[in-house]
């Protein structure tokens, strides 16, 4: 398998040089990744834990006799 490449652009003359990542880059690729999606479960998780909530305030609000509109109104 081929390593993965970078492409280094000069911009002062335009030459543009592709060359293979080194393992440390490659290694800090990997971490990064691993880092973004433990990042996205985490606001995922705290995404559904919202809408629990929201679910929860409205069936406590149902619970106390509010029709929709009003609940709906309440919560936006």
């Amino acid at each position: 398998m081929d390593k993965p490449t970078k492409l280094i652009v000069d911009c002062s003359t335009g030459e543009q040089t592709v060359v293979e990542l080194t393992d440390e880059e490659i290694e800090q690729m990997e971490t990064d990744r691993v880092a973004a999606e433990a990042q996205r479960a985490e606001q995922e998780a705290a995404e559904a834990a919202k809408a629990a909530k929201r679910m929860s305030a409205a069936d406590k609000l149902r619970a106390l006799g509010l029709d929709e509109a009003e609940v709906s109104a309440l919560l936006g």
